[in-house]
């Protein structure tokens, strides 16, 4: 029987959530109102999109038009390529190699599934790429999680039953889309947060190699 091992980016390999914070702070910014922390915690795991229309129609209550709405797409993107762009490997996340590290010594088919459209150059800048057996992120899926789309598409490329993946997640919206593609859920984070996963963990220091040959051999 093969495992499959899916990771999400933001907040799970990299953090790279503050960075989209600065974007949205500055675009907000930019069209006269404010956007804390509090509020950016709407945005984990969620497309682009969705994200502006929140900021826009929920928070903001700015009237636009698409063309507008287009063009705050495409500066807020600029913004955070701007911030990504001097990313290096003291970025990743404690212990995210060595479980990285430790499947791929074993074998164990390793995918990426993230909503973000910048998902290949992050893990290029950090020195991860070559881990990975394939990537499925926001330019390979129309539907964001909750929807299973992007896990179920990297079981898919891995070869391996969705039944058969275990996902690592930081958001509510992925740690839901895992359990609905019928995927092992491990949340990576507050637990009190992600308490719809199978497993919690505060992050990959709390997680030893004992515990990945038991999700690997179960």
């Amino acid at each position: 029987m093969t495992k499959g091992f899916i990771f999400d980016l933001d907040g799970v390999i990299v953090d790279t959530a503050k960075y989209h914070y600065l974007a949205w702070k500055k675009l907000a910014n930019e069209l006269g109102f404010e956007f804390t922390k509090e509020q950016n915690e709407l945005f984990k795991g969620v497309s682009r999109k969705r994200c502006l229309d929140i900021l826009l129609n929920d928070i903001g209550k700015i009237e636009h038009t698409q063309k507008q709405f287009d063009t705050w797409m495409i500066t807020k993107n600029e913004d955070y390529l701007e911030y990504i762009e001097k990313m290096d490997e003291s970025e990743i996340l404690p212990d995210v190699p060595k479980v990285l590290a430790f499947l791929k010594e074993n074998d164990v088919p390793i995918a990426l599934g993230s909503a973000s459209k910048n998902a290949q150059p992050i893990l290029e800048k950090v020195g991860l790429l070559h881990y990975f057996d394939t990537i499925v992120d926001g330019n390979n899926v129309t539907k964001a999680k909750p929807d299973p789309e992007v896990f179920l598409l990297a079981a898919k490329q891995l070869g391996v039953k969705s039944n058969d993946c275990v996902v690592f997640e930081d958001a509510v919206a992925g740690v839901e889309a895992a359990n609905t593609a019928q995927m092992i859920s491990i949340g990576i984070g507050d637990e009190n947060v992600l308490s719809e996963a199978k497993y919690n963990f505060t992050d990959f220091t709390q997680i030893s190699t004992d515990f990945i040959t038991t999700l690997i051999e179960n």
